[in-house]
């Protein structure tokens, strides 16, 4: 069975890090798109990063860009996503999904690209 779960989740100060992590089983990572969303209260759903099943083709939404960092761990069948320089406007439960083949590459996706989510990571950030 696919099943993905999310971890790292926590409170931080503006201007701090978090480490995300997203750990898959039932599937091999290479085989798909692996996409970090982000929902904060009332808010719509948002893309923020994704990286590809076959050569780690990564894409970052502008409001991360610079600030972001996503990878993948094959042997431990996980994607991190490494958050920097956190700001008010970046709390938000952050969930990880995936659904899509890795070819071809085609960024930015849809939330409905995706058939497979966790079920979400909280982050906070305090001022």
């Amino acid at each position: 069975q696919v099943q993905l779960v999310e971890s790292g989740g926590g409170l931080v100060q503006a201007g701090g890090s978090l480490r995300l992590s997203c750990t898959a089983s039932g599937f091999g990572l290479e085989h798909f798109v692996i996409d970090w969303f982000r929902q904060a209260p009332g808010k719509e759903r948002e893309e923020v990063a994704c990286v590809s099943g076959s050569d780690g083709s990564t894409y970052y939404a502008d409001s991360v860009k610079g600030r972001c960092t996503i990878s993948k761990d094959m042997s431990h069948n996980t994607v991190y996503l490494q958050m920097n320089n956190l700001k008010p406007d970046d709390p938000a439960v952050y969930y990880c999904a995936t659904g899509v083949v890795a070819k071809p590459w085609a960024p930015p996706y849809r939330d409905d690209s995706y058939a497979y989510w966790g079920e979400g990571t909280q982050v906070t950030v305090s001022s």
